[in-house]
Parts: C-alpha cells; sequence; structure tokens
C-alpha cells in the first residue's frame, strides 16, 4: 500500500515540498521523513482514509516544523547571495537625526498658530484629514498654515 503510494504520489510530494522551501535537497529529505512517519504511523496500527491526503498533511506540518525552526546563516552565505552588510549608525543617518531633533526644537520657536499644525504633520505624521477632524479647520487652511509654518521654519533653520 505505501509502495502503490511512493510511486504514485512522490513527484507531486517532491515538487510540493521543492516550492515551500525552495531548497531541493531539503524537500527531497522531507518528503523521505513523510513516508517514513507514514509507515510508523501505520505499523502502530494507524488507519489512513486517504493516503494522499495524509501524506500531504504530513509533508506540511514538516516544512511548517522547518519554518518555524531558528535558522543560523552564515555571513559568508548571504554575501555570495549579494547581501551587503551596512554599518547601522552610518554618519549620513547620524546627521539626519541631528537635523530631525534642531528641527524639532525650531518648531518652538515658530509662531503658536503654526507649531500645532507641524507637530500634529511632522511630529504626529496626521493626514490633512485626520488634523481636519481634531482641529475643526479645513483641510484647505490646514495645508495652507503647514506650508507657511514649514516656510517659517526653514528661515529659522537657516538662521540657527
Amino acid at each position: 500500500m505505501l509502495t502503490l503510494a511512493y510511486q504514485e504520489f512522490e513527484k507531486g510530494l517532491h515538487t510540493h515540498a521543492f516550492f515551500k522551501v525552495n531548497n531541493r535537497a531539503m524537500g527531497q529529505d522531507m518528503v523521505q521523513d513523510t513516508f517514513m512517519k507514514t509507515w510508523t504511523y501505520l505499523a502502530k496500527g494507524g488507519k489512513v482514509d486517504v493516503m494522499k491526503a495524509f501524506l500531504y498533511h504530513v509533508l506540511n506540518n514538516l516544512i511548517v516544523d522547518e519554518y518555524r525552526r531558528r535558522k543560523t546563516v552564515s555571513l559568508d552565505i548571504l554575501m555570495e547571495k549579494g547581501f551587503e552588510p551596512r554599518l547601522a549608525g552610518t554618519q549620513k543617518n547620524i546627521l539626519d537625526v541631528l537635523e530631525g531633533k534642531a528641527a524639532l526644537l525650531l518648531i518652538a520657536r515658530l509662531p503658536v498658530a503654526y507649531q500645532k499644525i507641524m507637530r500634529m504633520k511632522y511630529v504626529q505624521e496626521l493626514s490633512l484629514k485626520e488634523m481636519s477632524l481634531i482641529t475643526g479647520q479645513s483641510k484647505n487652511a490646514l495645508a495652507v498654515q503647514a506650508h507657511r509654518g514649514l516656510e517659517k521654519l526653514k528661515v529659522l533653520y537657516q538662521l540657527a
């Protein structure tokens, strides 16, 4: 019974496993494990109603186990595949953070009418629609205030 199932479903199981794990050798190992687990189950007196469904169920469980397993990947292997490591704190990123902090401090020097709008737009990252709901002003009025506030902020930034 298992020999017939192997002959009939082996190719389909290999294809399924390969597309799920993207590794032919690992897929073949999983298919072999599938048949071994099925054989063990049948040897213990288990009953299988639909062999194809049972085999795919076992294979899918093995695939899920593989996904859940933590993988350690060598940096050399990653570099062979085209990965190039970058330093976490590059000089450009540090300058961007510092300039952003300076801009936040400069918002406090804007007129009060612009401070609230600039904080909502650039710190809280709210859309014009969300800002309109909060303030009760029209989206157009808020867009104008945000634009004017940004212009004033640019002037303050150049003076600082």
